[in-house]
């Protein structure tokens, strides 16, 4: 496939050569804690286990098809007494080996190994993106948490504010300066605002118990651990980028629809392999006797050897129905392939124009937020003087919370466009020398 040269985007400086390693991206957050929570997840999330468990199955199996190359031995032992009629009973004992092997002469096994040895190689990269995914959703979780704790904060410190203008309403009505309309204008804002703080706070639990089960744990388990409000986690803007090329080769998913091309090639091949004709060599050698003490006697030797082939003559076309499938399977492969380095390359060009744009957006809204501070904290005060009306007052607080809301929303996007920008490179693993 055609993969373009360089990004149509990078938040790397120009000076930038080499590229930030990423196999453990959520150190660069320098955040302890977020850092032990994504290492608990990856020991004991329930879907990297069950990955660990697959992987381990994919390698037994790939043993499996490794040992049909191999002769088969087989030792056996028996004992037999019998007796017909009137005559006497006699006793028949016999030890022996059996030996059998299947030449490969056309390749059928050794494609049978290729494609379970690909298929190995496809669980160690399902494993991987498993680990990568499971990283990022933690992290977006975690990020997710520290928002909303930050949206409380903003939504207290405004309810409070509101509270203090509502007592400056009621004094002013009390002396006559203004009327009970605008007293309960105000004491509604601030009801509105305090409503928002329950809403928060549940949204928050829910969060901390999705948090909670992708480490593995019960959902109250993370309660005390990240009760305290801290920091929105930032990861510094020293981001150099690798080339589409060698973001690729690093992303998991795509390794592994490139094995499972390879396994379902190996695949064709054995459907082939099996259209033509079959060897199989077998042998014993053993000892019979009538007795247990006569069995080393060399006259009780049994030996056989026999040499067979079979060929295909007539299956009513179902061999050759075997190998279209295989290669309709193959085909299925290769799309298969092209669909998943499409959908890579878009995730990063995805993340990579979310991280401008919010980072442009958080620009503006800082601003708004420090012009709608000015103008909250100017209105209260001429309001206090008798020098505007009421309504001046709720549209410049309600503009003040809605800013402060969306900056604090927007830098805890800013952080989870790095997590799914990570999560795009194939960031969170660390391939073996081996793969």
């Amino acid at each position: 496939m055609a993969v373009p040269a360089a990004w149509s985007a990078t938040p790397s400086q120009p000076g930038a050569v080499e590229a930030t390693v990423l196999a453990q991206w959520w150190q660069r957050f320098n955040d302890p804690l977020l850092t032990a929570l994504v290492t608990q997840a990856l020991q004991a999330n329930t879907s990297v286990r069950s990955a660990q468990a697959a992987l381990q199955q994919s390698r037994a199996l790939r043993d499996v098809r490794a040992a049909a190359l191999l002769p088969g031995l087989n030792a056996s032992a028996s004992a037999q007494r019998s007796k017909s009629g009137d005559s006497a009973a006699s006793n028949h004992f016999r030890v022996g080996l059996d030996a059998s092997w299947e030449p490969d002469i056309f390749g059928g096994n050794r494609s049978a190994l290729t494609a379970a040895d690909a298929d190995a190689q496809v669980a160690v990269a399902t494993l991987a993106d498993v680990q990568v995914s499971v990283a990022a959703e933690v992290a977006l979780a975690y990020i997710q948490l520290r928002g909303q704790q930050a949206q409380i904060e903003i939504a207290r410190t405004n309810l409070t504010t509101q509270q203090e203008t509502l007592q400056i309403t009621d004094w002013r009505a009390q002396a006559g300066l203004t009327t009970s309309l605008e007293v309960e204008q105000a004491r509604t804002a601030s009801e509105q605002t305090g409503a928002q703080i329950p809403a928060l706070e549940a949204s928050l639990a829910k969060t901390r118990h999705g948090l909670a089960v992708l480490t593995g744990q019960t959902p109250d388990a993370l309660q005390s651990l990240v009760a305290k409000p801290l920091a929105l986690p930032q990861p510094p803007d020293d981001l150099a980028l690798d080339i589409p090329a060698q973001t690729l080769r690093q992303r998991p998913d795509v390794r592994a629809a490139e094995e499972r091309v390879r396994a379902a090639l190996a695949r064709v091949s054995a459907a082939q392999a099996a259209r033509y004709p079959g060897f199989a060599l077998s042998g014993s050698l053993g000892l019979s006797a009538l007795t247990l003490g006569t069995l080393g006697n060399g006259a009780s030797v049994v030996n056989s050897l026999l040499a067979s082939i079979s060929v295909p003559s007539f299956d009513g076309g179902a061999a050759r129905a075997q190998v279209q499938a295989q290669e309709a399977a193959l085909e299925q492969a290769r799309v298969n392939y092209q669909a998943v380095v499409l959908s890579a390359l878009r995730d990063v060009e995805d993340a990579l124009v979310a991280l401008a744009g919010d980072r442009a957006r958080l620009t503006r809204l800082q601003s708004a937020a420090t012009a709608a501070g000015y103008a909250a904290l100017l209105a209260q005060q001429r309001y206090s003087s008798g020098l505007i009306d009421f309504q001046t007052v709720l549209q410049t607080q309600r503009t003040l919370l809605t800013t402060q809301d969306s900056v604090a929303s927007t830098r805890a996007d800013i952080s989870a466009d790095h997590v799914r920008l990570y999560k795009a490179l194939g960031g969170g693993w660390r391939a073996a020398p081996d793969t």
